[in-house]
């Protein structure tokens, strides 16, 4: 689990990021979870925004998307979700 300082870190870190993936008409399913998880191997932060045609609200989308990918969420704001995963490989974010 991160704390409020490390989250506070990385919103700074993420707030100039785009989203990188959108949750559409289709939901979260397998395929997704799968390249979100392979994004988050090379970046260890990003954003995801929800669309408005998503069948998912944004709370139940970051959750699945958390769960499968062994995110964590930074932060859900407006449609977008901020995940953090440390990188096994790539590790770039010192956090506090």
């Amino acid at each position: 689990m991160l704390t409020g300082k490390q989250k506070r870190h990385l919103r700074s870190e993420a707030h100039h990021l785009k989203p990188i993936f959108q949750v559409g008409k289709t939901g979260v399913n397998d395929n997704m979870t799968e390249q979100i998880g392979e994004a988050l191997e090379k970046r260890e932060l990003m954003k995801v925004s929800i669309l408005q045609n998503s069948p998912e609200d944004k709370n139940t989308a970051a959750e699945k998307l958390a769960v499968a990918t062994g995110a964590e969420i930074v932060q859900i704001i407006g449609k977008n979700i901020i995940l953090y995963k440390e990188s096994k490989e790539n590790k770039q974010i010192e956090l506090p």
